[in-house]
């Protein structure tokens, strides 16, 4: 790792910001269900909170290549989404809660992708050191869970909103105490160009993996809308819920101390194949033994594998997709298409198969994306190619 990293200074920002999320993906459904919403309102809710992925990153990537403000692009969306999130304490109906989602989430959506080339120029060549930077972003994921779980286990989940825009507010500040990459490491003179990017996105290994990636997504829609519902429903306690949710992302870190070595040894395909097997795996245990503790803590394991590998993977092959000059739309791209549009799709089609047949149902159908999936992983390249060299995976 380069001596001169400022890696608290990086990580810090990872901590907040998947703190935030921590708070969000498992606490917001539910209340959202206490303001009185339904499924499927919950369900459009939370595609919300994905479809801004589709348009945000590749806005505000587009423009951090084009202009070299990267990290004035990182701190005013982190600013912006700290005062949009505010419109919710006004307590609005379906509409409202809408509105205060997409214009906060437009903002917040578009930083973290900006972010991850901010940290890959500081990392210059050590590349394969991006998780240890990474897993505290976990982390801040596994206190929020579980120190939330435990509190709105005891006190109303009418303070979540608070809690948030306090975790806005740490994401914020954590942008201005991050500076630039040193001027060598940013991106080629002339920024992003549309043609050399497009020329990139459309080749035949990339538009396959990126297609893996938006299915992998997919399968996770029932577990990032209504994991906490569907356990809510079947007993267990708000802060059974938390450990559960904090469970997976302790596998994940754990996965993120070695992940590095594994992408230095193993080849692309085996590990998307690996990784969704294990997902298919995951999916289905969770929808057939809900009502078993034990089955759904070794299922949660399995996130080390459905987005700890599987994650920096794609940050690690997208990063060798794209040129610099192109390299904040390529993570866009990334954020857009696969979080975004899948994300987005996952979220609504979940909210409906949910409402329709049921939680258990709507596990069985994502394990099925999964194996699919892991099927056109089977054609995935054993190493990355760009332009005329050949780059190992």
């Amino acid at each position: 790792m380069p001596e001169s990293l400022p890696y608290w200074r990086l990580s810090s920002f990872y901590l907040y910001y998947y703190g935030f999320l921590g708070a969000m993906l498992p606490f917001w459904g539910l209340y959202l269900r206490e303001r009185g919403f339904g499924l499927t309102e919950i369900g459009s809710l939370m595609a919300i909170l994905m479809a801004t992925k589709v348009i945000a990153p590749n806005i505000w990537g587009w423009i951090a290549d084009r202009t070299h403000k990267r990290l004035q692009v990182i701190r005013y969306g982190s600013v912006a989404a700290v005062v949009l999130f505010a419109g919710i304490f006004t307590e609005p109906g379906f509409w409202g809660v809408a509105l205060v989602m997409a214009g906060f989430s437009f903002f917040w959506n578009a930083v973290m992708p900006q972010y991850e080339v901010l940290t890959l120029q500081h990392l210059g060549p050590a590349t394969n050191q991006y998780s240890r930077i990474r897993v505290w972003g976990s982390v801040g994921f596994v206190l929020a869970v579980v120190g939330l779980g435990w509190y709105f286990e005891h006190f109303s989940i009418h303070w979540l909103p608070y809690v948030l825009i306090l975790l806005l507010g740490l994401i914020a500040m954590a942008s201005f105490m991050v500076s630039k990459a040193e001027p060598e490491l940013e991106s080629a003179p002339g920024g992003g160009g549309l043609r050399v990017f497009l020329k990139e996105v459309t080749q035949p290994q990339s538009l396959l993996f990126f297609t893996v990636c938006f299915l992998m997504q997919i399968s996770h829609g029932p577990y990032y809308t209504f994991f906490s519902i569907f356990l809510e429903d079947f007993g267990y306690s708000k802060t059974a819920i938390g450990w559960l949710w904090a469970l997976g992302v302790i596998a994940e870190i754990g996965i993120f101390m070695i992940v590095h070595q594994m992408l230095s040894h193993l080849s692309t395909r085996f590990l998307s194949v690996l990784c969704l097997v294990i997902t298919a795996a995951r999916w289905w245990a969770t929808g057939a033994y809900p009502d078993q503790p034990t089955v759904i803590l070794i299922a949660q394991l399995g996130h080390a594998a459905s987005f700890g590998i599987f994650h920096a993977l794609a940050i690690h092959n997208v990063n060798r997709f794209f040129s610099p000059k192109t390299a904040g739309q390529g993570q866009a791209f990334y954020s857009a298409f696969c979080f975004g549009a899948g994300g987005a799709a996952a979220a609504y089609l979940s909210g409906v198969v949910v409402e329709s047949w049921g939680g258990s149902m709507a596990y069985f159908m994502a394990a099925s994306v999964a194996v699919f999936a892991a099927v056109l992983s089977l054609f995935l390249a054993t190493e990355v190619r760009r332009s005329k060299s050949a780059v190992a995976v």
